[in-house]
């Protein structure tokens, strides 16, 4: 699966690549600091994931996940945050997964999975257009 980073701490962006590097079945196809450098990443290519770290800057959330669904409408979206209190906005405005930035690295390991597994159990356009589109997985924080 490739996957794009967005956060704006450059040492998370390098903890994730050299975490996502490791994985030989994930391919980290760019990185993103803020949300028009997302947008314009997106508008090349669609990753089959977004690590979204929720506090990037440039575009409040409520407008930036449209944006992105508009763009690459089957990309699953984790967001990322060190705030335990953003996993119920994330959810609410619509990403696919949540994960704590304290959370083990296995957590975030499994919402891709998760993701990867939803995304290839979808219907292809031609067979149904009932079956949701999103993995709503909430990892546990610790």
């Amino acid at each position: 699966m490739r996957i794009l980073i967005a956060d704006a701490q450059p040492r998370v962006r390098f903890a994730l690549r050299v975490l996502l590097d490791r994985q030989p079945e994930l391919e980290v196809m760019g990185e993103a600091a803020d949300a028009h450098d997302l947008l314009a990443l997106l508008e090349m290519a669609c990753p089959g994931a977004v690590l979204l770290g929720w506090e990037l800057p440039g575009m409040v959330m409520e407008h930036l996940l449209p944006a992105l669904r508009e763009i690459c409408p089957d990309t699953a979206v984790i967001a990322l945050s060190g705030r335990l209190e953003a996993q119920s906005a994330a959810v609410a405005v619509g990403v696919d997964a949540f994960v704590s930035k304290s959370s083990p690295p296995e957590c975030l390991l499994a919402a891709i999975a998760d993701c990867e597994c939803k995304r290839r159990s979808q219907p292809q356009p031609s067979e149904s257009h009932t079956t949701e589109a999103s993995c709503h997985r909430e990892e546990t924080l610790h």
